[in-house]
C-alpha cells in the first residue's frame, strides 16, 4: 500500500477500517496536509462495478433533476449560454438529456456506462474547445483526483470543470457517522474537505468556487455571492429564467435523430 497522498505526496495515516460489500475489511488513510481521505488500494472494484450504477442508488433521478436545476441556473448566469458542454462520466445520459431539453448544447461521455437517454449526442474527439466539462458525483469514485481532473480539462480543451461531491469537516467522521461512505456498494473510495479542493486548485493553477456539494475549478472570475445564490434554493429563479428564455432542443433533437443526423458532429 502506497501511504503517500496522490495529491500532495505527504505521508498518510491509517485512521480506521470499515466493512465494504459486507465482506471486505478495508483500511482508510487520511492526509493531514491536504485533508484527502481514501481507502486502501481498491482491489474490490471489479466486484463493486458489476453494475456501473449501483442498485442502491435510489436517488439517481432526483439527484439529476436537482443538478439540472442548479447547473442550468449557473450556466445561464455565469457562462456562455450558447457554448458547448460535455458531461464526463455521464452515466445513463440523464443529465445530458435534461440539459438539452432546457436548451444547453450538452454532450455525453462515459467509458464505463451505456448511454440510454442521450443517444446520438455522444461527445466526439474534436479540435475546438468546449465551454466547460461537468463531472457530477464522480470524484468520490477515482483514486487519483488530480490526474482525473487534469485529463478532463486537457481532453476537452477547457479550463473549467463543474462537479459535485459531498465534503466533510475536521477529522474524518467514523464509518457509522457519515452515509457518504456507502460501504454496501464499495464504489466510493475518495473523500474530500474544502481544503482538499483548494489543494487541487493550487496544483492546477485554477480558482475554486465551492458551495455545499457543488464546486467549480476554473480560470474564470465568477462573482462568489452570485455563485452561492444560484447554487442554493434560489436556483429555482435562474432555472425558470433559463427555461423561459432558452429554446429547448427536445424537438430539434428529435428531428435530427429521425433524419439519422448526428448533432454531435458539430463538436
Amino acid at each position: 500500500m502506497n501511504t503517500h497522498c496522490p495529491l500532495c505526496k505527504s505521508e498518510r495515516q491509517q485512521v480506521f477500517n470499515a466493512m465494504l460489500l459486507k465482506k471486505h475489511v478495508v483500511d482508510y488513510y487520511y492526509c493531514n496536509s491536504c485533508g484527502l481521505l481514501q481507502t486502501e488500494e481498491p482491489y474490490w472494484l471489479e466486484e463493486a462495478y458489476k453494475e456501473t450504477i449501483a442498485d442502491a442508488d435510489t436517488g439517481l433521478i432526483a439527484r439529476n433533476l436537482g443538478i439540472a436545476r442548479k447547473l442550468s441556473a449557473l450556466l445561464y448566469c455565469c457562462f456562455d449560454r450558447q457554448g458547448h458542454y460535455i458531461d464526463s462520466a455521464g452515466g445513463y445520459g440523464i443529465l445530458t438529456r435534461l440539459m438539452r431539453d432546457i436548451g444547453f448544447d450538452f454532450y455525453w461521455h462515459d467509458e464505463y456506462c451505456k448511454n440510454l437517454f442521450a443517444r446520438g449526442f455522444e461527445a466526439k474527439k474534436q479540435s475546438g474547445a468546449v465551454s466547460a466539462v461537468s463531472a457530477f458525483e464522480v470524484l468520490e469514485h477515482v483514486q487519483d483526483p488530480l490526474d482525473f481532473i487534469s485529463n478532463c480539462l486537457q481532453n476537452n480543451a477547457t479550463s473549467t470543470i463543474i462537479f459535485s461531491t459531498e465534503l466533510f469537516r475536521g477529522d474524518p467522521p467514523a464509518p457509522s457517522e457519515w452515509w457518504y461512505y456507502t460501504p454496501d456498494t464499495g464504489q466510493h473510495i475518495s473523500f474530500y474537505q474544502k481544503r482538499t479542493l483548494e489543494a487541487l486548485a493550487s496544483r492546477l493553477s485554477l480558482r475554486l468556487y465551492s458551495h455545499r456539494n457543488m464546486h467549480i475549478l476554473t480560470d474564470r472570475r465568477i462573482n462568489p455571492y452570485l455563485f452561492r445564490l444560484i447554487t442554493s434554493h434560489f436556483s429555482w429563479f435562474g432555472y425558470a429564467l433559463a427555461r423561459v428564455r432558452m429554446s429547448s432542443r427536445t424537438f430539434p433533437d428529435h428531428q435530427y435523430m429521425c433524419s439519422q443526423g448526428n448533432p454531435a458532429d458539430i463538436l
